[in-house]
């Protein structure tokens, strides 16, 4: 299998598994284990974990909002002056939690390369 598709299953699963655990940030720690494990290169340490959580975020929070009819969804769209809008909430969501994730893959991959200096 290519590296981007078991990084990319990797992360969700390892994601899953903490987001039982803790707190929103295991994705954080999903992403940049997955980097340190799975070694990507360029542009693909940022995107492939980025589209990996987004996914993961988007599914999850639908399948949560879905349950009680997105009634808290459409109280904080309309706080966010989303004018009700839930899927643009749930797109917003995957996107904050995409890019933290990213972020965090781009950390994991410095300390891979930092780690074979050495």
């Amino acid at each position: 299998m290519n590296k981007n598709i078991i990084n990319f299953i990797a992360t969700i699963i390892i994601a899953y598994v903490l987001s039982l655990f803790m707190n929103w940030y295991s994705v954080m720690v999903a992403s940049s284990l997955t980097a340190l494990l799975i070694p990507l290169k360029r542009f693909a340490v940022f995107f492939v974990p980025f589209l990996a959580i987004f996914v993961f975020w988007l599914i999850y929070s639908f399948i949560l909002g879905s349950n009680n009819d997105f009634i808290l969804g459409k109280r904080i769209a309309e706080l966010l002056d989303l004018q009700g809008n839930i899927y643009l909430l749930l797109t917003i969501t995957g996107l904050v939690g995409g890019i933290s994730s990213g972020i965090a893959a781009i950390f994991g991959k410095q300390l891979s390369t930092l780690n074979t200096k050495t």
